[in-house]
């Protein structure tokens, strides 16, 4: 059996935002060094095999969903917290099986087991943050306590945005940025120069369409707080309708009466959407659009699509304040709108929609850009933050 320096904890074996990036991240790091525990079956546990990822699933009774933050009273975070601390305690046998070295837990939910898990298995917990810790996601009493259990009971925190970073208590703790990154086949470097002939194949074959035959994507999970309806409401405004918009990402945490919601707006405002649902990789609509609208009303933590548009070639409009900001550079390799701002939105879609020439200017641009966030550098980053704990050894090669 492989002896595993890190070991990945994730709270749901669900193909969200973070456990993509996971995904990707751990298939970046050094063969055989890695491996990732669930606490429930699900389509990651595929996902990591195809990569010959090792994983675990420690199955257990206890029900994560039930403490959705929104969902549940104190009294049922309470007794949700305690589920999670038992079931951290049957992880730690399986976190010592596995021979690691150091403990990374994915989320808020994996930092409470993992807390438990690390202490049985004694190692070393490192708290992979991917949502902001503040008020507009948890409310101010819950953030507060999130915060400062985050910095009791890890060693180091990967945040995945200076953003992130900034909503957590790092006093004396080791602390590093780790963006999402992106995927690259090796060794290419003509991506940002291949245009839509190149790499990513001739989906969008005259490259920037005209106004009245543009494409827009919009991808990520329905859920409100990413904006698909202010979206909806704003695109119903513009000058000229595009001829085809895409709504990629499915429903998740009983949202799908939301979903039902949307598709009830854009049947009453005449327009053309179409709702693809959950899609394992969305990069064939991305290439496929012109461009790709992130709307999300509250400040996003990172933005993993931003980056996976401009590696497609789309122009790209996304919201601030949150991580679009620390990708985009306005006007030159995107637009950025305020999140819920649906005037400012449709001003932006129309001036995208209407001027050809500057969405191949901007998406020229993006390419460019999304270089700088390769997966292969954050490994690279998390490999050696991890490396550097006080007592750690890491394998290289």
């Amino acid at each position: 059996m492989n002896a595993f320096e890190a070991v990945f904890l994730a709270h749901t074996a669900a193909p969200s935002g973070a456990e993509l990036a996971t995904l990707r991240l751990v298939s970046a790091m050094p063969a055989g060094s890695t491996a990732v525990v669930y606490t429930e079956d699900g389509p990651m546990l595929r996902l990591m095999a195809e990569r010959g990822i090792e994983t675990r699933v420690v199955r257990n009774g206890f029900d994560s969903r039930a403490m959705t933050i929104d969902k549940a009273g104190v009294r049922s975070l309470l007794v949700g917290a305690t589920g999670l601390l038992r079931l951290g305690w049957t992880l730690g046998a399986t976190v010592r099986e596995l021979e690691a070295t150091v403990l990374v837990a994915g989320s808020t939910k994996a930092m409470l087991m993992g807390a438990v898990a690390a202490r049985r298995a004694g190692v070393p917990l490192v708290w992979h943050v991917h949502d902001r810790v503040s008020r507009d996601y948890f409310g101010r009493a819950l953030a507060l306590i999130i915060r400062v259990l985050g910095w009791v009971v890890a060693r180091g925190v990967i945040a995945n945005s200076r953003g992130t970073l900034a909503s957590l208590y790092t006093w004396g703790r080791r602390a590093v940025v780790a963006y999402p990154g992106v995927e690259f086949p090796a060794g290419d470097e003509s991506v940002e120069f291949a245009g839509d002939s190149g790499i990513f194949g001739d989906a969008r074959p005259q490259g920037q369409r005209p106004a009245t035959e543009t494409v827009i994507a919009v991808v990520g999970r329905l859920a409100p707080w990413k904006g698909q309806d202010l979206f909806l409401r704003a695109l119903a405004d513009v000058k000229t309708l595009p001829r085809e918009v895409f709504l990629v990402g499915g429903t998740f945490f009983d949202e799908q009466s939301y979903r039902a919601e949307l598709e009830m707006h854009a049947t009453a405002l005449g327009l053309p959407v179409t709702f693809t649902g959950h899609v394992d990789d969305p990069e064939s609509y991305l290439r496929h659009a012109d461009i790709l609208v992130h709307c999300s009303v509250l400040p996003e933590p990172f933005g993993q699509v931003v980056v996976e548009g401009m590696r497609a070639g789309c122009a790209v409009i996304a919201t601030r304040p949150g991580g679009p900001e620390e990708i985009i550079d306005p006007g030159v390799n995107g637009l950025l709108v305020t999140a819920g701002n649906r005037a400012e939105l449709t001003r932006a879609l129309d001036r995208l929609i209407a001027d050809r020439e500057l969405r191949a200017k901007l998406a020229d641009a993006a390419r460019l850009r999304s270089r700088d966030f390769d997966v292969a550098a954050s490994a690279r980053t998390v490999t050696d933050f991890l490396t550097g704990l006080p007592g750690k050894r890491w394998r290289r090669g």
